[in-house]
């Protein structure tokens, strides 16, 4: 990994930085409760939201195509007439969607990671590199407030590749005016920013794997695993110390 002493480090936003999964759940929990007191559906509300989870979860996003309005509209209006039959319901599908839209951007980040950051960044370049469709990731940075924070952001869905494509590194490196090899990256998925750390060349991957999950053989292999993004100040020490060691 060469010995060069860390100069920049990179983070992933979503479950990384901002808890995405329990914003999602929560706003899933509004639906079910609009859907029960002002449509008076019973165990129906809970099927549809799951149908959406789903589909959200195998969600092929082609800008080209659609918007992304339009798209998560459709998983609402698909989930509901799967589940209640009949003709397809458009304004509900999108009082559904602006519902579990609004409350799910009630992210923030905490305050004990905005210290860690504003301390961090005196010492190295901090850029963020997240996954996803232009509008959706603009949004959460918006909402969570979290651009002062960092040097420079990369939303991979503004870019020709996503991670783990290497392209997107080398371009957050040229962006900070780094070298690979200077770089740590901090995120939660093992496909995506383990591998793209990896596929690039970066000098430390760091895993936040926050419920101890056992990773499949086939995954890639990170460089180190923490619990919390906020051991990431002790773990970085670590690395610049075993540079200087060995330098």
């Amino acid at each position: 990994m060469g010995l060069s002493r860390v100069r920049a480090v990179f983070f992933d936003l979503d479950n990384t930085l901002i808890d995405t999964a329990g914003a999602s759940r929560k706003g899933m929990l509004e639906l079910i409760k609009l859907l029960q007191s002002k449509y008076h559906y019973k165990e129906e509300a809970e099927i549809i939201c799951n149908k959406v989870q789903v589909k959200l979860s195998k969600e092929c996003f082609h800008p080209s195509n659609t918007c992304i309005t339009d798209l998560r509209t459709s998983h609402w209006e698909e989930a509901i007439q799967e589940t209640k039959g009949g003709a397809a319901n458009r304004k509900l599908a999108e009082e559904c969607y602006f519902l579990w839209k609004s409350t799910r951007l009630h992210m923030t980040l905490a305050e004990e990671v905005k210290a860690m950051l504003t301390e961090l960044r005196k010492e190295v370049r901090l850029l963020l590199l997240t996954n996803g469709e232009r509008q959706t990731q603009r949004e959460k940075i918006e909402a969570c407030a979290c651009q002062s924070y960092f040097d420079a952001i990369v939303v991979g869905g503004e870019q020709k590749e996503e991670k783990p494509a290497p392209s997107i590194f080398y371009y957050s490196c040229d962006l900070l005016g780094v070298q690979p090899g200077d770089c740590v990256m901090v995120g939660d998925t093992l496909e995506t920013n383990i591998q793209g750390d990896l596929n690039a060349g970066l000098k430390a991957t760091v895993w936040i794997n926050k419920n101890g999950t056992v990773p499949l053989k086939s995954s890639p292999t990170p460089h180190y695993t923490v619990s919390s993004v906020l051991e990431l100040p002790a773990l970085l020490h670590s690395i610049d110390c075993k540079v200087s060691v060995s330098a």
